[in-house]
């Protein structure tokens, strides 16, 4: 019976450094996502692990101004407004969290769940004050993954972004987090509304906070533009079949008269991306890509 080859294989090189890599031995990020998908490639590890790795891995480097939802795009409550009116608000937005505020989107006073509204119907009350929840104020600048802790230490859902002169700045919540690690998490609520697809950064203007999965129509539409819509049906699709591979993030693509920033993508697809117009001097013929 012949003795087993104590030479490592190449797999188990792979895998090898792999672990390595995972628990510390370099910082080089890029590097271990190569590996992980070098693993994949040898069905070491499978796409949606590979997709979850690289998700914990970037957390770590964005922060909440990258994920938050824009001020001009939250969906609050005012006191001050009578139960009859906030109620309507409450079912077509469908949260199960609100931001409240008194007058203004720069003075939140609390947090409402959707839930407690039950109470007040149940008991003919006509005062919410009593039912809000203290709300947890984060600036921009903070990592994600440092919130995520903060979220599971303290038990909240919900954070609303402040920035550097103390105004609000938007709102993060924990699922847009955890997208960030696992994907889109669909709830009851989720619809199929594309308003939500194409967001205007009020902290960068002339930027746009896209989804990959956008349909070409709307982009469209959204930029008075008309991109090609016979290699792709979406503007994720459409840059990926410009670059001919799946594009990394943080990586630039200027095509099509626009610039395109992956500010999240894994090993199977992009899925958001930072979109702005280019000026004329900055446009390459559509034979020319350019990316970095």
């Amino acid at each position: 019976m012949s003795e087993p080859d104590p030479r490592p294989s190449g797999l188990s090189q792979t895998f090898k450094r792999l672990i390595d890599r995972l628990f510390g031995r370099t910082d080089e990020k890029e590097e271990l996502i190569e590996q992980l998908r070098e693993a994949q490639a040898h069905s070491v590890i499978d796409a949606d692990a590979v997709s979850m790795m690289e998700g914990v891995l970037q957390v770590a480097d964005l922060a909440v101004r990258d994920l938050m939802i824009p001020r001009g795009q939250m969906d609050v409550l005012d006191i001050n407004e009578p139960l009859d009116t906030l109620l309507p608000q409450v079912i077509e937005a469908a949260h199960s969290r609100f931001p409240v505020t008194d007058g203004s989107k720069d003075n939140i006073i609390g947090i409402l769940l959707a839930k407690d509204l039950l109470r007040v119907l149940a008991n003919d009350e006509k005062d919410i004050r009593g039912l809000l929840r203290p709300a947890v104020f984060v600036p921009e600048s903070k990592r994600l993954n440092v919130l995520l802790r903060d979220f599971r230490n303290n038990r909240n859902h919900i954070a609303i972004v402040v920035d550097e002169y103390g105004g609000v700045a938007g709102l993060i919540t924990i699922e847009d987090v955890l997208e960030q690690i696992v994907g889109d998490i669909e709830d009851e609520h989720d619809t199929d509304e594309e308003e939500d697809n194409i967001l205007a950064l009020d902290h960068a203007p002339g930027q746009f906070r896209v989804r990959a999965l956008t349909p070409l129509e709307q982009f469209n539409e959204f930029f008075d533009c008309q991109l090609n819509l016979e290699s792709a049906d979406t503007i994720g699709g459409l840059v990926t079949d410009h670059l001919g591979r799946v594009p990394h993030r943080d990586e630039r693509v200027k095509a099509f008269g626009f610039e395109f920033e992956v500010q999240r993508a894994d090993a199977r697809m992009a899925h958001v991306l930072l979109v702005r117009r280019l000026e004329m001097q900055e446009v390459k013929p559509a034979s020319e890509p350019e990316s970095r």
